[in-house]
């Protein structure tokens, strides 16, 4: 009955780990998937939420469905963590937000609206994006096309060819924004471009959506939001997905957000209520336990004190990591340049290591990258930082000594 069904060949960043845990060698290091490791090498759980999982374990409460949409604790805190306290559009009940299976649940279902609502409409990402972003919007239906993004050759972006084809685009084109530690380049755009970005939405009438994965990870937790307040600011109707996956190191519960901000409070309110239909039609209710940490956590002014400092610890030895392997390559490599590492934010950098030199890592050295060049700053820690800086140093050295020797 099945024979016609094809094998699926795999996800190029999931397969690459599955590859790295058959990794036999013991000094491998893992650089590819978006995981934060920290100094001891292993994924930490935040003493916010041990505490918050201690009063949710005391509490003893049924473990029975959630609403569609969520909980109101859930998705109040949600708005405050993403539009900030004083959100004039919060405040008018403009703001129509649900939980969602992680990050990649919110695409999706935001996908789903914007295939329902706005049939015509094809959707613009960045080249490069995540590659996840492309599967989940043409698995809604919709036709995905890249605005350029990356410059190559000066590691940073190319922000006169982005504003040329904003453009170009017809009206209610969906673009999709990263506000906050890029992925893959970990290169953000600054608050003048954002600025000069949202005025082109703005005439245009195009329809941003803002992909928030690493909220905290960049400069702070207010710090990283700013764009999505600029463009609240900027009276912009828009969809925001959020993640806490990586800032409440919660991988596994699959918790996060999709807000829809609206012209006014009725059309909020028939907006919600399309999305928790697109629920009801896809998985029918969200998960419990990772919502009740995150709630407890951020519903309680001591918890989300103890949780803002965590992640800025993260932050800061994201930091610190990618300082000091510019230092090492700097020193290993002399002629090359390697400042990106630190203008670069967020758990990611590209790297412009080429494909070839990425198989050399993982089959010579068993450091593991994506091909596109992409390294996981947040596997990098005090033990293996030599390991790595030797080794990426040896191949780029191979790099440098062939191009002399050609020219």
């Amino acid at each position: 009955m099945f024979e016609h069904v094809t094998p699926y060949p795999g996800d190029p960043i999931l397969s690459l780990f599955q590859d790295f845990q058959k990794d036999a060698q013991p000094r491998k290091v893992n650089l590819s998937i978006g995981l934060y490791y920290d100094e001891n090498g292993t994924i930490p759980v935040l003493s916010s939420v041990r505490s918050a999982a201690a009063r949710v374990s005391a509490a003893a409460a049924p473990h029975t469905y959630l609403p569609m949409e969520g909980t109101p604790a859930f998705r109040a805190a949600v708005q405050r963590l993403v539009f900030g306290d004083d959100c004039a559009a919060v405040r008018e009940q403009r703001v129509a937000t649900i939980q969602t299976l992680g990050g990649s649940g919110a695409l999706r279902l935001g996908a789903e609206f914007i295939k329902r609502y706005f049939p015509d409409s094809a959707i613009w990402v960045s080249d490069p994006t995540w590659d996840n972003h492309r599967v989940l919007f043409v698995g809604a239906g919709l036709d995905v096309h890249t605005y350029p993004y990356y410059d190559r050759e000066t590691n940073g972006i190319r922000f006169d060819d982005l504003l040329a084809t904003l453009d170009t685009l017809p009206a209610r084109s969906v673009v999709l924004l990263q506000p906050c530690c890029h992925n893959p380049t970990g290169i953000d755009m600054t608050r003048e471009q954002w600025q000069a970005v949202i005025a082109r939405l703005r005439q245009r009438q195009l329809i941003p959506f803002v992909d928030m994965a690493y909220q905290g990870f960049g400069d702070g937790l207010v710090e990283d939001a700013w764009p999505i307040r600029a463009l609240c600011d900027a009276g912009l109707a828009f969809l925001v997905s959020n993640s806490f996956s990586k800032n409440f190191s919660l991988y596994g519960e699959r918790c996060g957000g999709l807000s829809l901000v609206c012209a006014g409070e009725r059309e909020a309110a028939s907006v919600l209520s399309q999305v928790q239909a697109g629920v009801r039609r896809m998985y029918s209710s969200p998960p419990l336990h990772g919502t009740q940490l995150i709630s407890t956590v951020l519903n309680d002014a001591d918890l989300t004190a103890q949780w803002d400092t965590e992640v800025a610890g993260m932050r800061s030895r994201i930091k610190r990591m990618r300082t000091a392997l510019r230092e090492r390559l700097e020193a290993a490599v002399p002629d090359m340049g390697f400042d990106y590492l630190t203008t670069q934010r967020g758990m990611f950098s590209y790297t412009g290591i080429l494909p070839h030199e990425v198989d050399v890592l993982r089959e010579r050295y068993s450091v593991y990258l994506l091909r596109s060049g992409r390294l996981c700053v947040a596997g990098l820690n005090d033990a293996n930082l030599d390991l790595v800086a030797d080794a990426v140093g040896t191949v780029l050295k191979a790099r440098s000594s062939a191009s002399v020797s050609l020219s």
